[in-house]
C-alpha cells in the first residue's frame, strides 16, 4: 500500500507539469504541445528500449495492439483535446470538467467491479460515497471561482466543452483498462510497459506532426505555426523533452507500478494528487497563495484521499 501511494504521488507531481506548459508556451497551438509532448516520449523509449529488450521480446501481438490503443486514447488524443479545450474555451470550465476524474474514474472502476462479481477490488456503495463526495466537494470549491460560462460563448465555447468530455473520457478509460491489463500479469513490467506505450506512441505522433503540416501548409486556412519548432525554438524542444521524460515516461512509469500494486478505484481517487500538484505549480507561476476557498477545498480533496485509502486498506493486493 505504502509504495503504491508513494508511486502515484510522484505521478501526481510529474503530471502537473503537464497543467503548467500552456502556461508557459502560451503561443503555442495545443495540438503541437501534445505532438512535442509525444515526439519526445517516443524518442526517449526508443532510446531505453535497450535496457528492456528481455521483457518487450516477450510481448506478445496483442499486447503490442494493447500498448498502441492505450498510447493513442490515453497519451495522444487525451492532451490534444485537453489542450484544445482550454484554448477554445478558457481554462476555467474545462479545468472543472477534468478535475472531476477522480471521482468519475472510482466510480466507473467499482461498478466494473461489482458487475464481475465484486471481490478485493469491490466496496460497497455507501464506504465509497463519503471519500468521493470530499473529493468532489473539494474539487468544487478549488473551483469555485471559476464556473462563470463567458457571456459572449459561441460554438467555439462550445466545441471547447465538447473536446473537455471527450478528454474526460479517454482518461476515465485509460486507467482502468491499463491497470487491468497490469494486475493480469506478474510484477515486473511497469518500467517496459511505459517504455512499450511510449514506442507505440512514436509512429502515431510523427503522422500527426506530418498531418498537421500538410494541413498548415495547404492554403485552405491562413498558416497559424512558424513549422517545425514553432517562435520559440529552444523553449518548445526544451519543454518538450521535460513532458517526454518527466510526465510521460518516468510519470506513466510510476502510475503503472501504483496500478499494479492497488485497486482501480483506488487508483482512480490518487489521480487528485495531479489535480493538486498543477494548483501548486500554478500558484508558484502567479506568485500568489491560495485563496480561502481554494484552501478549504484542498483539505477536502486530501481528506477524501485519506479516506479512500482507508476504505481500500483491506482490500489492497499485497505487495
Amino acid at each position: 500500500m505504502l509504495t503504491g501511494l508513494s508511486a502515484a504521488l510522484g505521478a501526481g507531481l510529474l503530471w502537473g507539469l503537464v497543467f503548467l506548459t500552456p502556461l508557459v508556451l502560451h503561443d503555442y497551438p495545443g495540438f503541437m504541445l501534445a505532438v512535442g509532448r509525444y515526439l519526445a516520449f517516443g524518442m526517449l523509449a526508443l532510446a531505453l528500449a535497450w535496457f528492456d529488450r528481455k521483457a518487450l521480446a516477450r510481448l506478445t501481438r496483442a499486447d503490442w495492439v494493447e500498448a498502441a490503443k492505450l498510447a493513442v486514447i490515453g497519451n495522444l488524443l487525451y492532451y490534444a483535446t485537453l489542450s484544445s479545450a482550454i484554448q477554445l474555451a478558457g481554462a476555467p470550465v474545462p479545468t472543472l470538467i477534468i478535475g472531476t476524474l477522480p471521482v468519475v474514474i472510482a466510480l466507473s472502476a467499482n461498478l466494473l467491479d461489482r458487475r464481475r462479481g465484486g471481490g478485493e477490488d469491490s466496496v460497497p456503495w455507501v464506504r465509497l460515497g463519503i471519500p468521493l463526495a470530499l473529493i468532489l466537494a473539494g474539487l468544487l470549491a478549488v473551483h469555485s471561482d471559476s464556473t462563470q460560462q463567458d457571456a459572449n460563448a459561441d460554438g467555439r465555447y462550445a466545441l471547447g466543452l465538447l473536446f473537455a468530455a471527450i478528454a474526460l473520457a479517454c482518461w476515465t478509460w485509460y486507467p482502468i483498462r491499463n491497470s487491468r491489463w497490469l494486475r493480469a500479469r506478474g510484477p515486473g513490467l511497469s518500467r517496459p510497459w511505459a517504455t512499450a506505450q511510449g514506442l507505440a506512441t512514436l509512429p502515431i505522433a510523427i503522422l500527426a506532426a506530418l498531418g498537421y503540416w500538410i494541413w498548415n501548409a495547404s492554403g485552405a486556412t491562413a498558416p497559424t505555426y512558424a513549422w517545425p519548432l514553432g517562435p520559440r525554438p529552444a523553449h518548445f524542444v526544451l519543454m518538450s523533452l521535460l513532458l517526454g521524460l518527466a510526465a510521460s515516461w518516468l510519470g506513466t512509469l510510476l502510475w503503472n507500478k501504483a496500478s499494479h500494486l492497488l485497486p482501480a478505484a483506488l487508483v482512480g481517487q490518487l489521480i487528485v494528487f495531479e489535480t493538486l500538484s498543477a494548483l501548486l505549480y500554478a500558484f508558484i507561476w502567479y506568485g500568489r497563495l491560495p485563496t480561502l476557498a481554494e484552501a478549504a477545498g484542498i483539505a477536502l480533496l486530501i481528506t477524501g484521499v485519506i479516506g479512500g485509502v482507508r476504505v481500500f486498506r483491506r482490500g489492497a493486493r499485497p505487495t
